[in-house]
């Protein structure tokens, strides 16, 4: 029981509905057994002795005890609900809450579809076991509990034979629980798997099909289906194992009291009356042995999807606010940043090099500083130290003299904005979507921000202009526009540092050049970091710096790099191979610089 355990702070708080339920349904099954009771006096009280003239009192004694009966099983029923509803709503609350604090650490490995399952099918078997399974449980043993007592009473004999099927029944529970529960754990992990298939799937369903892959994709899904069968198979010949030896046991104890009590009714030392009560009461505790297996199914189940769940809440939190932790305030930053000897390794990556190593970089605020380099050099990961998406390994980022993990995380992102490679966008207007960042803004505002990214004109043309709803990540939209409404939701912010990581790669040259002029006037005395694999987008920089494989190899502005010999030079070369008058003039300014250094 510890999954349960740990899940109390989630259900303990409407103990009260618990044990309604609880009570609610034992007092409404204690009831039940009072059924085979009155059978058992009509026959010896009235049937056998011909005295008839009790039984109207009797059958409206039957009455109440249905109602009665029936307004507690309205108190389990109602009871149950309002507690499995809370629980769900609390986890699910609880559990998006916790994904808003991973870092983006969790994320790198962390897949879609199977998070979903988790916050739908995971928590929907936590519902339905605490609310309504728990009760009924506890109700099982109750009831044997009951019944035992009330055949005690009656006949203590017959009751000791037929209680020998109380620990074979348990032992064969447990044994049940035991194989079944690794079953039900392989379900839950291939039903995310599937999810996630699903997901992706659909995400990418352009992908799929401009490359004829659904085959593939149909064969994928096809596996992951062919194991979520196996298991269930699995999980079916685990039932067909148990459940016939369960009912084999229980028939076989009603079997025996019917032949040692009809043997004593015909003796004379028992009545009629009390074998039928006695067997009905047998019958009434037998019924829901029979489904111990399902209830037991039902527990494993949710201990399974608890153990996710679990698994998801108490994820560790790897970048997180520390006690001490200083709040900025907006007017007072300059955005001055500042890496010194910063080195950094991924966690799930301790086979490969450092991401980055022993960086330095010294930005004062307003400067623009460009990032070059090839897939994997460093540059994402420079920025996300700055943003604090991961902790530095060693050395550190400063912003304004302050180390970023002093700073709060909310308050240090806050004044910065990033734009990424691929633009993410939700699925609403695009009003919306710019304003994601500034809720409060006017209209006026978004339409200018709107304006210096160069996507008015676009939006404009669109049926209902700004307040048009863009596809589920933006689809209906083309890359180049994605990436305007991406700057726009940056700029709007107007942060202290801007961060274009590779953001004007689906733009055309021209495009790009008028974003870059509009970036220059509105950003004038903030700091401006541009990452990117073209030339045309880094020229302007006050300082470029070339990376490879984490390691600084130039870092020069434009004019100082294109004389030089190294990365960067090899770069514009082949950028402008088709423009060999850019190469010309290249190559003569690196000459000259070459030969004033000879001379001097």
């Amino acid at each position: 029981m510890e999954i349960f355990r740990a899940l109390k702070e989630y259900y303990w708080q409407d103990k009260g509905f618990l044990w309604g339920s609880v009570a609610g349904l034992a007092i409404a099954t204690a009831l039940g057994l009072v059924y085979p009771l009155l059978l058992g006096t009509l026959i010896d009280d009235m049937i056998v002795p011909a005295k008839f003239e009790g039984v109207l009192g009797l059958s409206l004694i039957a009455v109440g005890v249905i109602c009665v009966k029936a307004g507690f099983q309205y108190v389990h029923g109602f009871s149950g609900g309002r507690l499995g509803n809370r629980l769900a709503y609390r986890l699910r609350n609880a559990s998006y809450e916790k994904l808003q604090q991973l870092s983006f650490s969790f994320y790198d490995t962390a897949r879609t579809g199977d998070l979903m399952s988790r916050l739908t099918a995971d928590i929907e078997g936590i519902r339905n076991f605490i609310g309504f399974g728990f009760a009924q449980l506890l109700n099982t043993i109750f009831l044997v509990l009951f019944g035992f007592s009330m055949m005690f009473f009656i006949d203590w004999k017959l009751t000791l034979m037929t209680l020998v099927i109380i620990p074979v029944l348990g032992f064969i529970a447990i044994r049940f629980e035991q194989n079944i529960h690794p079953v039900f754990r392989s379900i839950r992990s291939v039903v995310g798997r599937l999810t996630v298939s699903v997901q992706e799937n659909i995400t990418g369903v352009r992908t799929v099909k401009s490359f004829a892959r659904e085959p593939f994709e149909l064969k994928k899904f096809a596996k992951g289906n062919v194991d979520y069968r196996d298991n269930h198979l699995q999980l079916a010949n685990v039932w067909a194992k148990y459940f016939p030896m369960i009912e084999f046991i229980a028939n076989l104890s009603v079997a025996a009291l019917l032949l040692a009590g009809g043997w004593r009714v015909i003796n004379g030392s028992l009545t009629l009356g009390d074998l039928v009560a006695l067997s009905g009461m047998l019958g009434l505790i037998v019924a829901p042995l029979w489904t111990l297996g399902f209830q037991i199914n039902n527990y494993t189940q949710s201990k399974a999807a608890g153990e996710r769940l679990l698994e998801l809440l108490y994820q560790p939190i790897s970048v997180k606010n520390r006690t001490d932790c200083l709040v900025l305030e907006d007017e007072a930053v300059l955005g001055h940043i500042r890496f010194e000897e910063t080195s950094f390794r991924y966690a799930n990556r301790d086979d490969q090099p450092s991401a980055l190593l022993s960086f330095n970089l010294d930005a004062p605020a307003g400067s623009v500083i460009g990032l070059l380099g090839g897939t994997g050099s460093g540059k994402s990961t420079a920025v996300g130290l700055l943003l604090r998406a991961y902790d530095v390994g060693e050395g550190s980022v400063t912003l304004d003299g302050v180390d970023v993990r002093h700073i709060e995380l909310a308050s240090l992102r806050s004044q910065m904005a990033i734009v990424f490679q691929e633009s993410f966008l939700f699925s609403a207007s695009i009003r919306e979507n710019i304003s994601y960042g500034c809720p409060d803004a006017s209209s006026e505002e978004i339409e200018e921000a709107a304006r210096l990214a160069q996507a008015e004109d676009f939006i404009r043309e669109l049926p209902l202009g700004y307040d048009t709803v863009v596809g589920e990540r933006g689809m209906g939209l083309s890359g180049g526009q994605k990436q305007r409404i991406a700057i726009a939701r940056a700029l709007l912010r107007k942060p202290k540092v801007l961060i274009l990581d590779d953001a004007t790669s689906a733009l055309d040259m021209e495009t790009e050049h008028e974003i870059q002029t509009a970036i220059r006037k509105v950003m004038a005395g903030r700091t401006v970091f541009l990452i990117a694999h073209r030339i045309s987008t880094l020229r302007h920089a006050d300082e470029i710096i070339v990376l490879d494989r984490g390691r600084t190899m130039q870092r020069g502005s434009h004019d100082k790099l294109i004389k030089l010999p190294g990365l960067y030079r090899e770069t514009y070369r082949i950028q402008y191979a088709d423009r060999p008058e850019e190469l010309d003039a290249a190559a003569s300014s690196s000459k000259s610089a070459v030969e004033r250094r000879v001379t001097g």
